[in-house]
């Protein structure tokens, strides 16, 4: 069993940047495919990024170029980056890992087993 643990949601204005982390227990960090996922009031979860085991990145393309994920597998933790905040990128951003199973990167909710407690993330205009 992973247990996932975020932190570093806020209110900020557009234009501006925050720092999500999710550090994870219970399980081999380093074999671990981490992602973020978020969702908005009325919207389903949707894929934002991801880290795989073996450092292979995905990104959403609403967030290509604005939003960088990091993993530190000394510290069993992953980072999001998010830069140039948007309206639009208000949501409730959700922590996600499945211990690996292959070499692509997984960027489907059912793909994933474990989630964190999510994190709000409101910008405003």
């Amino acid at each position: 069993q992973v247990q996932l643990v975020e932190s570093g949601g806020g209110l900020v204005q557009a234009g501006g940047s925050l720092r999500l982390s999710c550090t994870a227990s219970g399980g081999t960090f380093s074999r671990i495919d981490m992602g973020w996922f978020r969702q908005a009031p009325g919207k389903e979860r949707e894929f934002v990024t991801t880290i795989t085991w073996a450092n292979r990145i995905a990104y959403a393309e609403s967030v290509k170029g604005r939003f960088t994920i990091s993993r530190d597998n000394a510290q069993n933790t992953v980072y999001l980056q998010m830069n140039s905040l948007k309206p639009d990128d208000t949501a409730v951003y959700y922590c996600a890992a499945v211990r690996n199973l292959g070499w692509a990167p997984k960027v489907v909710v059912a793909q994933y087993d474990y989630w964190g407690q999510g994190a709000q993330v409101t910008v405003s205009s």
